[in-house]
């Protein structure tokens, strides 16, 4: 038969302590494995978001897209010019608008264009009141119109 022989409270203490710095010593070492780890992780992923996204598109970009949108699916009708307009946009730069007018289904739509990087193809002395043009239109969206894109041109001359 065993006998237990009881500590002295000293001795109790001393253990107990010698066995809390061991634990802490073994959990400050995972946390800071964690901390690196989860460190490199959030860097990683930031440095992947700002390579890999998409960049913002400036509003030349996106008429572009739209231009070349239209030019694939429109349908196109008979319109007439109305007025070609310099104008001075709220950037000071100047910009040519093409005014035209067009019916589709009964209705009546009145509609211009920027058409100040497509002079390259009209000339825009001969766009007088009046002259007849095709105008290609969303069929979804009739008010989604243009006269004139990088692959189309819809006036008569």
């Amino acid at each position: 038969m065993r006998t237990l022989v009881p500590l002295a409270i000293s001795e109790v203490r001393a253990y107990a302590e010698s066995e809390l710095k061991g634990l802490g010593f073994v959990l400050q070492m995972i946390s800071l494995r964690l901390y690196t780890l989860a460190l490199g992780t959030g860097g990683l992923a930031a440095a992947s978001y700002a390579l890999l996204r998409r960049k913002p598109k400036n509003a030349d970009e996106v008429e572009c897209e739209r231009r070349t949108w239209l030019n694939t699916v429109g349908r196109i009708t008979d319109g007439t010019v109305i007025d070609v307009q310099e104008i001075v946009t709220a950037t000071n730069r100047p910009a040519t608008m093409l005014i035209y007018q067009y019916d589709v289904a009964g209705v009546s739509y009145e509609a211009s264009q920027d058409v100040t990087y497509l002079r390259q193809w009209i000339n825009l002395h001969s766009c007088r009141l009046g002259l007849p043009t095709s105008v290609k239109y969303d069929a979804r969206n009739p008010g989604n119109s243009m006269v004139i894109a990088e692959g189309w041109m819809g006036l008569r001359q």
